[in-house]
């Protein structure tokens, strides 16, 4: 039974959804969260947890939980099939979680899930919204709720934004990139405590270890297919992967396909509705920043809205700014990965000769963990 009114209503009940929701609850405001799936999602897609990430979720407990759940990736590296470009280390991180931590996203969103039961809180789940009007949002059904804010955590679809009438992006951009995603059983390649971004002539591909001892497959390819077969991953691996010690794929637990865009919304906030994670900024894996970017909106929005008035512009204003930049990094990572075959050698040894320099390896560790640093800069592609 949906509440008339609520002082603040977070549409979405994914990770950062259910985040901000969390620290809202904790602080006492009134919060309610829909969401138009009947059941939480049980499958792994964002995989990975970063440093300032966990430091602003222990705000609201779930930080140590996570860390319990997941393994800790001390390294990253960029390669070139065998060959390593960029070695960055998390370890010299000023943090208490130096490392990237991998943890499948069901396991995030049932921590998540979890503090906000203990703060009083709780999930509508089925409940699709159809209308909005001002603080007001109707369902289908027809129950109306009103709340003093809606927040829209519900994807790069989002229906909130999409009411809002907030643009996002190149509305004649249909294609986007094409990646598949699989987490699979596998034999040999590299160290289960290493995160690596391959770049090759086939394009880029990124290899991730995960808890329960699989490992996530994620690259770009032209037409993905919606399950890929463990045929298809291992392909991909032959050809993207590593070489001198060959991954090979036994078994794919759960695969699907995905497109995405570079964008950012036109605004995060319309007047008493404000957005937050995918609904406002949506870019390429690479760098496994997007579900981060998110968290990070998330307890930021909290903050906003128990303060109110100008800190919500403020929210606005620094999230977008902190997506365009994110969105511009990825962005860069992904041409990186994907120049063309006569440009390699000299984009290799231009990243070899960078990663000589300590300082561009820290600077570029402190902008994969989100840490606040003089990042380093990529080169232009």
């Amino acid at each position: 039974m949906l509440p008339e009114t609520t002082t603040v209503l977070v549409v979405g009940a994914g990770p950062v959804g259910l985040a901000t929701a969390t620290a809202l609850a904790q602080a006492g405001v009134e919060v309610t969260v829909v969401d138009r799936a009947p059941t939480a999602a049980h499958t792994s897609r964002a995989a990975v947890v970063h440093a300032r990430t966990l430091e602003v979720l222990d705000r609201i407990g779930a930080a140590q939980p996570l860390v319990a759940a997941g393994i800790p990736a001390p390294r990253f590296t960029i390669r070139d099939r065998d060959r390593v470009l960029v070695p960055v280390t998390f370890g010299d991180l000023p943090t208490r979680f130096p490392y990237a931590l991998m943890v499948p996203q069901s396991t995030t969103e049932s921590v998540l899930a979890e503090r906000l039961t203990d703060a009083g809180g709780r999930v509508l789940r089925g409940v699709e919204a159809v209308g909005l009007a001002g603080g007001t949002v109707t369902f289908a059904g027809g129950e109306r709720v009103t709340a003093e804010y809606v927040v829209g955590a519900d994807g790069m679809h989002s229906t909130v934004r999409r009411l809002a009438g907030i643009g996002f992006g190149d509305p004649t951009d249909s294609g986007g990139e094409s990646f598949t995603l699989a987490d699979v059983k596998v034999d040999g390649g590299p160290p289960r405590d290493e995160v690596v971004l391959y770049f090759s002539r086939a394009g880029l591909l990124v290899w991730a270890p995960l808890p329960d001892g699989t490992v996530r497959i994620v690259a770009a390819v032209a037409d993905a297919p919606e399950h890929p077969d463990a045929t298809y991953v291992d392909d991909l691996l032959r050809r993207r992967g590593p070489a001198a010690e060959p991954a090979r794929v036994r078994d794919v637990v759960w695969g699907s396909r995905f497109r995405v865009h570079h964008r950012v919304a036109d605004t995060f906030r319309a007047g008493p509705v404000l957005l937050a994670g995918d609904a406002g900024h949506v870019h390429s894996p690479a760098g496994g920043q997007g579900m981060n970017l998110g968290l990070k909106d998330a307890l930021a929005l909290a903050d906003a809205l128990r303060e109110g008035g100008p800190a919500l512009d403020r929210y606005a204003a620094e999230r977008r700014r902190q997506a365009q930049e994110v969105v511009r990094f990825a962005a860069r990572l992904t041409r990186l990965a994907t120049v063309p075959a006569p440009v390699r050698p000299l984009r290799n040894a231009l990243l070899s000769a960078l990663a000589s320099r300590s300082a561009f390896r820290s600077g570029l560790a402190y902008r994969l963990s989100g840490l606040p640093h003089s990042a380093a800069s990529l080169p232009q592609t």
